[in-house]
């Protein structure tokens, strides 16, 4: 198959569905695809035997959810425009308002559906300012415990979304207690509550079950069913993106240059810099693994590999499902990586191709 694509593993993948489903059994909490960290619907089928529905960040998540991902659901956006709330509202079965201005301005509108409200607890797990919800200033949900209480009538749950690939039990455990003695008396209002994602529960040797313990008990307390919004923990693992090295050089390291780009396929990892992962990364030949584009910092990482490498050998970057796909771009008109799938009986198809046409379609 020609490099790039993207490689997507069912078995890999079902090894993290089956975890969310024991965690759905052992907890009564739901869980919802975050189809901002992965959108290829190509394998939604698979997903949603082990998963309630999913969950969006506008208006055309939402509607992808909703043609092509069994179950429920959920739309939340930082902002609606007008023109769009009577299609959000028509694709979803939870509307949630990032303010109280938005749920004042569609209260109307949205009259007979189900509403929720994001609530910003002041605390999280992120490591980058860039992405930590809980930041100064933040946008992103309602911060003060007495002006919810006033629209408490309006709603019917809330959502909380303060995990950052936590893989800590403890932190969470931590995090969920201080939501519960601040915000308890307008928890104890609602039907139902979001946790959001970022919980690293599919990890290797996380404590799935005192996971569950703690949610079962929080919905007890509060007699709420509890939803979690899974991105990453559904889709860790699952993925490679395969490139292929087309030529190499030395100047002061060892330079390959492979047809693909960090900045067009694995976008998240320049935004925070941080480097792929290639396995195995052992050897005695070290090489900077460089992008084809024409950023100067188009760089995958450095590696160790058993032999030198050269033009016409084939490379793997792993856990490149989560936050790929849903930003690839055409910068340099760089070729965008194929999707293929790998099938549980091993067999491999390949789902999607991008060519000039759609380079020029996405342009004017």
């Amino acid at each position: 198959m020609q490099t790039p694509y993207y490689l997507i593993d069912k078995t890999n993948l079902l090894a993290n569905l089956e975890k969310i489903a024991w965690l759905r059994e052992a907890s009564g909490a739901k869980s919802l695809l975050a189809l901002k960290c992965f959108a290829t619907w190509s394998v939604f089928d698979l997903m949603a035997q082990y998963m309630d529905g999913s969950t969006s960040s506008s208006l055309y998540e939402v509607r992808l959810g909703h043609e092509k991902f069994a179950g429920e659901a959920h739309a939340y956006s930082v902002a609606y425009a007008d023109h769009e709330i009577d299609e959000v509202l028509a694709c979803s079965n939870k509307i949630i308002f990032n303010s109280i201005g938005q749920l004042s301005k569609f209260e109307e509108a949205s009259s007979g559906h189900i509403r929720g409200l994001r609530v910003n607890p002041g605390v999280s797990t992120s490591e980058f300012d860039l992405a930590d919800p809980a930041r100064p200033f933040s946008r992103l949900g309602e911060h003060d415990p007495e002006t919810i209480a006033a629209v408490a009538d309006k709603i019917s749950g809330l959502m909380f979304h303060n995990n950052c690939e936590n893989d800590d039990f403890a932190r969470f455990d931590e995090m969920l207690t201080l939501i519960e003695r601040r915000f308890g008396a307008i928890i104890q209002q609602m039907d139902w509550i979001s946790l959001g994602g970022g919980i690293h529960f599919t990890g290797d040797d996380y404590p799935l079950d005192k996971l569950a313990g703690r949610l079962k008990a929080f919905a007890q307390r509060f007699d709420v069913q509890v939803y979690l919004e899974p991105g990453e923990a559904a889709i860790t693992g699952a993925a490679t993106l395969e490139v292929t090295v087309l030529d190499t050089m030395f100047n002061g390291k060892n330079l390959a240059i492979v047809d693909s780009s960090i900045e067009a396929h694995m976008l998240d990892l320049l935004i925070y810099r941080e480097p792929a992962k290639v396995a195995p990364d052992a050897g005695n030949h070290e090489w900077m693994i460089c992008g084809k584009s024409c950023l100067a910092g188009d760089i995958f990482g450095e590696f160790r590999f058993n032999a030198p490498l050269k033009a016409g050998d084939r490379l793997s970057f792993q856990d490149a499902a989560g936050y790929t796909m849903v930003k690839k771009n055409w910068f340099n008109g760089v070729k965008m990586p194929s999707i293929a799938i790998r099938e549980l009986d091993g067999s491999t198809r390949l789902v999607r191709e991008f060519g000039y046409e759609d380079f020029v379609a996405a342009l004017s």
